[in-house]
């Protein structure tokens, strides 16, 4: 069992920077990855990036490379994405995910409860 627990999620303005922290749990995870999704209000659910905790390998989905950046703690057992120039288009739940490798959500086993992410114009 993977236990993810996120936070960091908020109200911002439109420009404004947000660091979401996962922190994961459980079962070692050098076998698996790490990725962060986002799903808004009536529309799919949405890679955003994923890292390999062994090798700290990561992939980052088009629309957010640039802005996005996702990094991992070996010590505090935390994967981190932090997000930069945030616009209205980037309000969602945020949540984390244990397993893949891959884009698709159904690669991933374990999941967390999700963070709000709410961007003003």
């Amino acid at each position: 069992q993977v236990q993810l627990v996120e936070s960091g999620g908020g109200l911002v303005q439109a420009g404004d920077s947000l660091r979401l922290s996962c922190a994961v749990s459980g079962r070692p995870f050098t076998t698996y990855g790490v990725a962060w999704f986002r799903q808004a209000p009536g529309k799919e659910r949405d890679f955003l990036a994923g890292i390999n905790w062994k090798g700290g390998q990561s992939r980052y989905a088009d629309s957010v490379k640039g802005r996005f950046t996702i990094s991992r703690s070996n010590t505090k057992n935390t994967v981190y994405l932090q997000m930069n120039s945030l616009t209205p288009e980037d309000t969602a739940v945020y949540s984390c995910a244990a397993g893949g490798p891959g884009v698709a959500a159904s690669t991933y086993d374990y999941w967390g409860q999700g963070t709000q992410v709410t961007v003003s114009s």
